[in-house]
């Protein structure tokens, strides 16, 4: 259900600004005072991800409750017309934390760019955490998104760096996330050692990003779930602020709160961000409490953006402004003289994931140009949903705006590896060059948004587990667009996720050809390479990722090497795992146990698995996912030390949480032939083709017949999973003799 419509625009707008004017004049008299220097001033930075300006309250909207965000409205600036330079996630953080445009900072997408971390440090690249360091400040920040984390270069100039979100393939990156109240769980202590020092805090919650599911009570309180993830930041908001009061900071402190992009909502087509411009997309809360509350209640209707607000804390807290900045401080948008200013966004998203043209866009609080194939321009006062285009109609002002905009740089380099060994890697296999290359003109992404319906349409499915419709419905969106890199990753995971191992290989590496290599796909082939025993393949796929996803690669690599009886190279590999994540991390844990294990040490290979699964507990958000093998490993280990009852227990157990892989029923049926018991194993290779009727059961089924010397049964089945898969590689290998 469509939530109700927020009043218009401009009549929000203007009884907010003329609320503002009152408030002001009523408390000094009729003339504002000055905004003086704060400094040492603590410095709290709140970015709310994918939060539409329109969707709070202080905007005029009345379908959800925010009392934090009213509270800190009450005692800040609303900025009423504030853009985000970009509707992503990474790129506009970088925005946000460096002040500059795009164009400037170089990161264009959530993958295949970082900030450039030597700059930082050199000073050639202005980065306000560095400068708050190098100023004095104590710099911490905390991410609720695994697209933010330290290897993207934020981590920069910060001294604590909390972004303990776990990589794993068959998600994508956006739905790697956590809570945002774990996150504020994980930043207290940190917040609380540094509270009688200047400090400087950027918290960032990834709430009302999808999938949109919000805890109780926020679920049912709201018939949009969009709204109820606002009231569930809002609620994590609150815990922050009155934390900062307890600690005496509240009152002293300079708050920046924002949006760092919006959200589509199907109003132009798309549901989600990135592809389009439209003000739904763009259009961003911005809020700045100062100190003492000054100016408190106010309202500020001339242009603003993202890239203001690194120079408005600088001048907040006394640090000289970068000759780099072309944004303004906010305070200085208080004044009357403030000159006239157009606001610059951009999406290269469509192009690099999905084969159609990058799109820019000006936009000044009265008007609002998106260029692209088909350029249009908008009157936001007069038609504040963008549904009557004014471009043929005012020439001379799509004249100007179009002007203006060819004083920004939109060439686009391409995505690129994060290290030279990285880079030789993916050269080497074929992968680089080829995402965002253009062969000619490129559609206009609102010809093609029909698209994303169909894709979110196969994302449904993917999430209802109805594979084989989700893996029709990606080919429809293939065929009508060959370059869209997500719908051939998603293909891969669909075809994985049904057993088709051949398939799912074939569609990654397509996925990776359109993407240039995109180093979190080479890990779903790896992953593939590797259950297909294809062990060089592997390896050459994993080391693809080293750069940008160094935990699971080494951990991969690790796996390779124990399946090679390579125990020294997996300790290694293992231990770099461990050494490339901050933290109490699953994954390399398990990693570690399984390496100690293949050595023999079973009593430490049982502990480690213990600490993986206290690791999981103490998780706010319990994604199964995260532990898929650890019941399995400990299963193996008490098999090796004859504990039948634990072994069995075990692998039941690891089959109960992922019914669809083979793998524990395999080991199980494994065990129960050494028990002699032979029923069992029919029994249980029986469970596992019936929950998973795949050609990768059949395999896991005919080599487990095959170990426990029934050749009759393993013939027969298969060459029934011939006849019923017959285009398997896999199965055609087992009838000639391999596997």
């Amino acid at each position: 259900m469509k939530p109700p419509r927020p009043t218009p625009r401009r009549s929000r707008w203007a009884l907010a600004a003329f609320a503002g004017l009152a408030l002001a004049v009523a408390g000094c008299g009729g003339r504002q005072p000055a905004i003086g220097v704060s400094r040492n001033a603590p410095v709290i930075l709140i970015s709310i991800d994918t939060l539409r300006a329109d969707h709070l309250p202080a905007y005029g909207y009345k379908a959800v409750a925010t009392p934090a965000i009213d509270g800190l409205r009450r005692d800040g600036i609303l900025y009423t017309h504030a853009y985000s330079q970009t509707p992503l996630t990474l790129p506009s953080h970088t925005t946000i934390l460096s002040g500059l445009l795009p164009e400037a900072h170089g990161v264009r997408d959530n993958v295949g760019y970082s900030l450039d971390d030597a700059k930082v440090r050199s000073g050639e690249l202005p980065y306000l955490p560095e400068m708050l360091k190098k100023a004095g400040y104590a710099t911490g920040g905390a991410v609720s998104a695994y697209v933010l984390r330290r290897k993207t270069g934020l981590a920069e100039g910060f001294d604590f760096f909390e972004d303990s979100i776990e990589f794993r393939t068959g998600t994508g990156l956006g739905g790697l996330q956590r809570p945002g109240s774990e996150t504020l769980r994980l930043t207290l202590p940190w917040l609380r050692s540094v509270k009688d020092k200047p400090f400087f805090l950027f918290f960032h919650l990834y709430e009302p990003h999808t999938p949109y599911d919000p805890p109780e009570p926020y679920r049912s309180r709201y018939a949009s779930r969009y709204d109820g993830e606002i009231a569930t930041a809002d609620h994590v908001v609150g815990e922050l602020l009155a934390e900062l009061r307890t600690l005496g900071v509240y009152d002293r402190a300079v708050i920046v709160l924002c949006g760092d992009h919006g959200e589509g909502l199907g109003e132009h087509g798309e549901d989600e961000h990135g592809v389009l411009l439209y003000n739904e997309d763009i259009h961003v809360p911005l809020i700045v409490k100062l100190p003492g509350a000054a100016r408190g209640g106010g309202t500020v209707d001339a242009p603003a953006g993202l890239f203001d607000v690194a120079p408005t804390i600088a001048a907040q807290v006394g640090l000289p402004s970068s000759p780099a900045w072309k944004g303004l401080p906010l305070t200085d948008l208080l004044r009357a003289d403030t000159p006239p200013r157009r606001i610059y966004s951009e999406t290269f998203y469509p192009r690099l994931h999905f084969g159609w043209s990058d799109l820019a866009s000006l936009a000044d609080g009265s008007h609002h140009l998106i260029e692209g194939p088909d350029p249009e321009l908008y009157d936001l006062r007069a038609d504040p949903d963008e549904r009557r285009n004014l471009r043929a109609a005012d020439r001379r002002l799509y004249a100007e705006f179009h002007q203006a905009l060819q004083g920004y740089n939109r060439t686009l380099a391409p995505p690129a590896a994060v290290d030279e060994e990285t880079r030789k890697a993916m050269a080497s296999l074929g992968y680089i060059g080829t995402a965002g290359a253009t062969s000619g003109p490129l559609p206009d992404p609102k010809t093609k948004v029909a698209s994303l319906a169909d894709l979110k349409n196969a994302f449904q499915l993917m999430g209802e587990k109805r594979y084989p419709e989700a893996a029709q419905a990606l080919r429809r969106v293939i065929d009508q667009n060959p370059l869209m890199a997500d719908a051939w990753e998603y293909l891969g995971r669909a075809e994985q996720r049904l057993g088709d191992r051949d398939a799912a290989l074939a569609a990654y590496i397509e996925a990776l050809k359109v993407s240039g290599g995109a180093p979190h796909i080479a890990l779903a082939v790896a992953s593939i390479y590797f259950e297909m025993e294809r062990y060089d393949e592997a390896a050459a796929h994993a080391r693809m990722a080293l750069g940008e996803h160094a935990s699971f690669a080494h951990g991969m690599l690790a796996r390779i090497a124990l399946r090679r009886h390579q125990l020294d190279e997996a300790e290694r590999e293992a231990k770099a795992a461990a050494a490339a994540d901050q933290g109490d991390r699953i994954g390399p844990t398990l990693t570690l146990a399984e390496v100690a294990e293949g050595r023999g040490r079973y009593d430490e290979a049982l502990a480690l698995t213990r600490q993986a699964e206290q690791a999981y507990e103490a998780r706010e958000a319990k994604d199964p996912d995260l532990i898929q093998g650890l019941y399995l490993l400990r299963g193996t280990i008490l098999a090796d030390q004859a504990d039948a009852p634990g072994a069995e227990a075990a692998f039941e157990k690891e089959i109960a949480l992922f019914p669809d892989d083979p793998r524990a029923y395999s080991h199980l049926a494994l065990l129960y032939a050494l028990l002699g018991d032979g029923p069992k194993v029919g029994d249980t290779l029986r469970r596992m083709v019936e929950a998973r009727p795949a050609p990768d059961s059949y395999v896991e089924a005919v080599r487990t017949l095959r170990v426990v010397r029934d050749q009759d049964a393993a013939r027969r089945l298969l060459a029934y999973a011939q006849q019923k898969f017959p285009r398997s590689s896999e199965l055609r290998a087992l009838a000639g003799g391999g596997g």
